[in-house]
């Protein structure tokens, strides 16, 4: 069986390293691989988070793509580092309110059996040294982040070590099992997988609302960098009813995210951007303005139309989705590409990924 992966993202590259795992032939279709969302990303992977609130189906996705992700990384490790960490994850309040939010995800973490340990503010200061006075914090000692673009980099390496193609061309038409290229090339396939984040519904070629549309929600990331790292952990600061990631690496790098703005296709990095990221970062770590300026990004997070995960068959025989991750494609990579791996190979995922077929939409083909 020839399956082709439309979109070379860490979800799209992930889905293609697990199907090859499983004896499948695999092509990617991307005209740059790794280049858009998952390259701006900054690979936070929390206990918990706020868009899984209240979405039981979501949060079971999570806590499953969460236990896959060491053993993920491990095998991925075979070929090449991935950027995986799981030293912690920790949630500073800022003010009362967070202190209060502070409260519920303990409440919350510990009827999942997520292992959390509270912090006072004089441990916090501890663990996090340039922080501004906290109130408080909450430690998820059994979390970290990835670096997506080292993760992007090992699935590609692996990939075409266990055989698969890369191509790097645009896909602008699937029809008659055929990916027809911009340079009017065409790659038959058994199976298709669109994985190609908020461009998956401008695909050409399939029936009118067989694929639900993506929007596109515009977030910016700011990276600085210092010698040695600022933060020791990964963290986020809670404070004025938001919160703002730090997501230290160990070469210096500190990612600094991120903006939502629902501006369309539109990828510009602002001044405006930059601006609002480093005002709040500076409430928060007093000292950040004197780290090097290194980069700011931006990516376009895939929302579909519930802003739930699209993962499985469409209603068009032999075409599958994967995508409409939002906010979390990093986070459920793991968990994506195993469901999607056994799609591909006649066999049941596992339960979690069952309530995020397509079809679930209504779409019909």
């Amino acid at each position: 069986m020839n399956t082709v992966v439309v979109g070379g993202g860490v979800i799209g590259l992930a889905t293609a390293w697990r199907a090859l795992r499983h004896g499948v032939t695999v092509t990617v279709i991307d005209p740059a691989p790794a280049t858009k969302a998952s390259h701006a990303s900054a690979g936070m992977l929390p206990p918990s988070s706020e868009q899984i609130d209240g979405v039981n189906d979501l949060l079971r996705l999570c806590l499953a793509s969460r236990d896959l992700y060491p053993s993920f990384a491990a095998e991925l490790e075979e070929f090449a580092p991935t950027g995986f960490r799981r030293d912690g994850v920790l949630d500073a309040a800022f003010d009362e309110d967070a202190l209060r939010k502070l409260d519920h995800q303990q409440s919350f973490r510990e009827s999942l059996g997520i292992r959390s340990e509270r912090l006072t503010p004089e441990e916090c200061a501890k663990l996090q040294p340039a922080f501004a006075p906290t109130l408080g914090g909450l430690l998820g000692p059994d979390d970290g982040a990835v670096d997506p673009r080292i993760l992007s980099a090992a699935l590609l390496t692996a990939i075409e070590a266990l055989g698969g193609t890369v191509i790097r061309r645009q896909a602008i038409r699937v029809a008659h099992h055929t990916v027809t290229l911009d340079n009017g090339d065409a790659v038959p396939f058994d199976r298709v997988v669109l994985a190609a984040g908020c461009w998956t519904h401008h695909i050409g070629g399939l029936p009118e609302d067989a694929i639900p549309e993506i929007r596109p929600v515009k977030g910016q990331i700011l990276r600085l960098h210092s010698e040695p790292p600022l933060l020791g952990v990964t963290a986020r600061a809670l404070s004025k009813g938001a919160s703002l990631y730090l997501v230290p690496r160990l070469d210096g790098e500190l990612v600094i995210g991120a903006t939502y703005e629902d501006r369309g296709y539109d990828e510009t990095v602002t001044a405006d951007g930059a601006g609002d990221l480093l005002a709040r970062a500076a409430e928060v770590i007093p000292g950040v303005g004197a780290l090097r300026f290194a980069e700011i990004s931006a990516g376009l997070r895939p929302a579909s139309p519930d802003e739930l995960p699209l993962i499985g068959p469409t209603a068009v025989p032999d075409v599958y989705l994967a995508t409409g991750h939002f906010r979390m494609g990093v986070q459920l990579a793991p968990i994506t590409a195993d469901a999607m791996a056994a799609y591909l190979t006649d066999t049941t995922p596992h339960t979690s990924a069952l309530p995020f077929t397509p079809l679930r939409l209504g779409r019909a083909a």
